[in-house]
Parts: structure tokens; sequence; C-alpha cells
């Protein structure tokens, strides 16, 4: 067997929650079912090709410190191909079901759009074959319109309309080669679509190049047959002073102004929720609330940083408490977790990685059984349900359905006070079942 850089590592396998073996996982087990479908079924989790293949290790203070031997060398196809080779290694050995990829972290490095795009068609062939061999299928792709110098004012959305031609070009790729390898959805990340300074930026100008870009790629998308998801992934702040999709409530006020809202749907990243000063419970219920979720990128930041550190998540009561939300809404259609989360610089040994994605997707099979026993148990649906039982009344039913005026209301009007919400049992009632 061919030496590889992950070959000390044996595959993961499944040793229950007594074992204190670091390689193994300890709560996920893939066919263990859990309400109705196995876990596998239910979490649909990926690895990030980025992050996790392509990141050296680098951060705004200093160099690369992970030992990367793809690379070490000159990038070219074979540096991308030996990364391949390290990255299916990797998924296959960790039980990965999924992986997502941007086009610039597989292909060979590129000077212009054009050479991009026969680059990410010359590792499309080998990444096929590679699935194909592994199982390991494509939960989705997208195209990086940040890193390149000519994305500084953003891609859809910058004053220049060439710029916009390349960015266009870049999606279409990703989106056709997507479709190509199979993958069930498409992640519209833009990466810079917002503003510096407001001296010199036109809002409605720039929003309406935004909706624009998005509505040809829906129309691209029809065209192909390409039959996942199209997703927008909020994102505040970073790297921009204000970003046009910071979060999730903003994506679906703007999708809704531009007719775009049944076409697109919210990939929600944990660390992104939280640096728009929410929690990734509510993004993720927001979205639903809309009928707008569509899958998460799983990560955390750090509260004493400022910046989207993407650490790996693990809080399992914060993930019982977003996966019951997900299970209600009767389960991911076309998403998944994916692991949009890097090891911290000083975790610098191959099996850091499988540490790191094993814990991840512990925390998840965790989260997954809680959020099972709590909606099992009803007790959140029961205390909930009964306050807002006047609604349920004739009388409430007529306020929502149009069948009283705003003179009727008033001169209804009486003396309510207020009833207990219960929040303090319900916490100490998810405690109790997590």
């Amino acid at each position: 067997m061919t030496e590889t850089f992950f070959s000390g590592i044996d595959p993961i396998a499944f040793e229950g929650r007594e074992s204190r073996n670091p390689l193994a996982y300890k709560w996920y087990a893939a066919d263990r079912l859990v309400a109705g479908k196995t876990m596998a079924e239910h979490l649909r989790w990926a690895v990030c090709y980025w992050h996790s293949f392509h990141w050296p290790g680098t951060d705004v203070f200093g160099q690369g410190t992970l030992p990367r031997p793809w690379l070490d060398r000159p990038q070219d196809q074979t540096a991308a191909l030996m990364k391949l080779d390290a990255a299916f290694d990797f998924f296959t050995r960790l039980g990965a079901p999924y992986f997502c990829w941007h086009d610039v972290d597989a292909a060979a490095p590129a000077d212009s759009v054009t050479e991009l795009t026969e680059n990410v068609k010359r590792i499309a062939e080998p990444m096929a074959a590679k699935m194909q061999e592994t199982g390991v299928k494509l939960l989705w792709g997208t195209a990086n319109l940040t890193g390149h110098p000519r994305y500084a004012a953003g891609a859809a959305t910058n004053p220049d309309p060439d710029v916009f031609r390349c960015a266009a070009a870049q999606v279409q790729c990703m989106l056709e080669t997507t479709h190509q390898l199979g993958g069930e959805n498409y992640v519209l990340w833009g990466g810079r679509e917002g503003y510096d300074t407001l001296l010199n930026t036109d809002l409605r100008q720039e929003l309406d190049q935004y909706a624009r870009f998005l509505s040809l790629v829906v129309e691209h998308k029809h065209k192909i047959g390409f039959g996942g998801t199209i997703l927008i992934e909020p994102k505040p702040h970073e790297p921009a002073k204000h970003m046009y999709d910071r979060d999730a409530a903003t994506v679906i006020a703007f999708l809704e102004r531009y007719d775009l809202a049944g076409e697109i749907k919210l990939n929600i990243e944990a660390n992104h929720a939280t640096l728009a000063g929410n929690s990734f419970e509510h993004e993720v219920a927001m979205a639903i609330a809309f009928d707008a979720f569509g899958s998460i990128d799983l990560n955390r930041g750090d509260p004493h940083n400022g910046w989207d550190t993407d650490q790996f998540h693990n809080d399992p009561r914060e993930m019982a408490l977003v996966l019951r939300h997900i299970l209600l809404d009767g389960g991911f259609k076309t998403g998944g977790f994916n692991f949009d989360a890097k090891l911290r610089r000083q975790s610098v040994d191959p099996e850091d990685l499988f540490i790191a994605h094993i814990g991840g997707v512990d925390v998840l099979a965790r989260g997954l059984i809680h959020a099972a026993e709590l909606i099992e148990d009803g007790e959140i649906e029961r205390v909930t349900d009964q306050r807002y039982d006047g609604w349920k009344t004739a009388a409430g039913t007529h306020m929502l359905r149009g069948k009283t005026s705003l003179s009727d209301l008033a001169a209804g009007a009486g003396d309510p006070r207020p009833s207990s919400g219960k929040q303090e049992y319900l916490e100490n009632h998810i405690n109790a079942v997590i």
C-alpha cells in the first residue's frame, strides 16, 4: 500500500462513551437509528477542503505552521493531485459521507479566470474518479470570489462591470462542475459583497447588481438542469465594514425584495451568527420560520476574539437546541452540516485533524440524541402551545383572518395581566434532559 500523509491513522471506528481513545467516536455510530433515521441520514456531515487541506496555518499575524507536503512544493497540477489524494484518504479514514470545496482550493493556481476555469476542469475528472472509488459525495461547491485582488471591491457588487464578468465566469464553471460531480447544493459565497465607506458607494446600484447576478445564476441552474439548492451564506462585517448579507433576516428581506425567495435558501454559519450579534439557534430558527433554511457551516468563534476564528463546535447543549428546530422542520432536505472549521495553529500533528473532526461529529451525534429526546418528551412544545392558546379561540382566529377592524379590537380591549412564560422552568427542563 502506498504511504500517505495519514498512513499512521487507522480508520476511525465507534467505540462508545466509555472509550478513552482520542481516535474513536464516542457518540457517533453512523447506522444508529434516532427518530426513525440513521445518524448519518440525519446529519449529512461534510469535511471542508479549504481549511483542512488548503490552509497552511497562517493568520493575520503569522506565517503557516501546519505541515502540508502538497503545499510545500510548486503549486501546479501535480501538487493539486497530491492534495486530492490526501483529502480523499482523510475522508475515507474518517468515514465522512460528504465534502465541500471552492474552485481555488482544489485546482492549480491561475493568473486569469480563464486559466482557473481550465484548471478546475482538469481536477474535476480525477476528483470524480475518487468519489466513485470511495463513495464520498459532494454536499456543495462554490467559487472563491474574495481572495484575488480583482475582488477587493466585491464581485457581483463591484463598480467595475469587467469584475462582474469574471465573477460570472467563475460561478458558471463551479456551478457546472458541481452539477457534473453530483453535488447536492451550490453556495453563492461572494465574501466581499459589501462596502468599506458610504463616501464612494451607491447602495441601490450595488444591491441591484447583486440581485441581477443571483438571477443569472438561478437562470443558469435551470438551463443546465441542476436539481440542487442554491444557497447564500449570511456573513457580517468581515471583511467589509458592512456586508449586504450580514444575517438571516437581512438576506431573507433582500430575496423577498428581488423576487428570489423561492429560488435561494440560506447556508447558516454558526460563527457568523454570533459575529452578527445573534445566536446560532436564532439564525437557524429564523431561516426555518421563513421557509428559507438550507444548510449549515458548523464552527464557533472565541468570545475574546473579534474575528471569525472558525473553531470546531464543542457545545452539545447548543447543538441539541439547533437540531431540535431542524428535526421539527422535517430535517435537512438537500443540505447538511459542513465542518467549516480549522485547527489551531499549534495543532501540527496529522492526528490533530482527525481528533478535531471526531470531536465535532460527536457533538453533532450527542446533540441529535438529546434533540430527539426533547421532542419525544414534548414539554417545550406543550408550554409553547399553551402560551398561544388565546389565538386558538374564535376571537383570536377572527383577529388573524381579518374579520375584525382596528375599531372592533379597540372596543373590546380590557385589562389583561401577563401570564408566566416559564422560561426558567424550560431552561431547567432542558438541562435535566441533556
